[in-house]
């Protein structure tokens, strides 16, 4: 037979107070039930607020690379860490609302690309001015220019690790997705047709394949220079739009139509292009029907479309240098690894 129980209330609460409700015993079990999972799934909002990866995100990153003994070191410290750090005597810096997001910082440094900032960060393998740095971190903007950051050496070996390769593209492959029956130029990377060389970083083996990714376009009915990388530092030196010192690209244009010195120095500055101003070009007339030029931006299809405005039709475009990397004798269809000491 269940008690009953009445319930005293204030006296606002008369009419609530009349009423008699039947005694559970479970209900202090049910209610510590409800106050645990609702304080459980508080834990994970925050969690999902403060952009703090779990675990086992960063060990799902760390299997994708050569080095996971690395990892699997900086995840067992992680472990024992709740703020991330690998050094608890190290303190965080403090946190901010307002300001410029830390791994976007790096990225602009030229330090490493932002996501690679990112695993970065969530490691703790960056420190700022001393002092460890986390994920989601922001820093006044009027604090930007004057911090020191640190990359571990850890993630220094790990970005040591990661191939660039520099390939000779022909007519009719494309250098990104392939669409319309076009062939993806990173079918030309196989051992048959590497130019080997004694200063090469490693040797070829189809894994490298994962994780290259094109530094710029180099469009199917162009042929030449184009570099694939796996190293975010070198993608964005070549393609990053706030990059401080851009790095020029040499092509080589055939082209039919009368030229002119006036629509020589239209080339060189003056045209517009969706509703853009381009910036300066070097160019010049090597000869009847070959044009040289030197850019430092890459617009779609940029070349011809600025020959198309001055009345002149690019019938063979050829890329022959990225920054510092020329093209020089490498053959068509050919690719080679860039080399220890070279530099784009």
């Amino acid at each position: 037979m269940k008690s009953k129980l009445t319930l005293k209330t204030n006296k606002t609460d008369t009419k609530k107070s009349s009423k008699k409700i039947r005694f559970n015993p479970n209900l202090q079990k049910i209610q510590n039930l409800q106050k645990s999972q609702k304080l459980q799934k508080s834990k994970q909002i925050q969690i999902k607020k403060s952009q703090t990866p779990k675990i086992s995100e960063i060990a799902e990153i760390s299997e994708k690379s050569e080095n996971f003994n690395i990892w699997q070191s900086v995840n067992e410290n992680l472990t024992k860490s709740k703020n991330i750090n690998i050094e608890k005597n190290i303190p965080q810096i403090q946190q901010v609302q307002n300001g410029e997001r830390l791994s976007k910082i790096i990225a602009n440094r030229n330090l490493c690309s932002r996501r690679e900032a990112d695993d970065y960060l969530a490691a703790g393998l960056v420190s700022v001015n001393g002092k460890i740095a986390h994920l989601g971190q922001k820093i006044p903007f009027d604090q930007i220019n004057s911090l020191d950051i640190q990359i571990a050496k850890e993630a220094q070996n790990l970005q040591n690790q990661k191939i660039t390769i520099i390939l000779h593209k022909p007519v009719g492959y494309v250098s990104g997705t392939p669409e319309d029956g076009n062939i993806h130029a990173l079918t030309l990377i196989t051992a048959e047709n590497q130019e080997k060389s004694p200063l090469d970083p490693i040797e070829f083996s189809p894994h490298i394949l994962r994780g290259l990714a094109p530094a710029g376009r180099l469009d199917s009915d162009s042929s030449g220079l184009i570099i694939y990388t796996q190293d975010g530092r070198i993608a964005k030196q070549i393609i990053g739009e706030k990059v401080q010192h851009k790095v020029e690209k040499e092509y080589l244009v055939r082209f039919v139509g009368e030229i002119s010195p006036e629509k020589i120095k239209l080339l060189q500055h003056g045209l517009f292009l969706d509703g853009k101003a381009l910036k300066p070009a070097w160019v010049k007339l090597l000869n009847e029907g070959q044009l040289h030029f030197i850019l430092q931006e890459g617009r779609k299809r940029q070349i011809r479309r600025m020959c198309e405005l001055v009345g002149l039709k690019v019938i063979g475009l050829k890329r022959v240098r990225i920054g510092k990397i020329m093209l020089k004798n490498l053959p068509l269809g050919k690719w080679r690894f860039l080399r220890n000491g070279e530099k784009i």
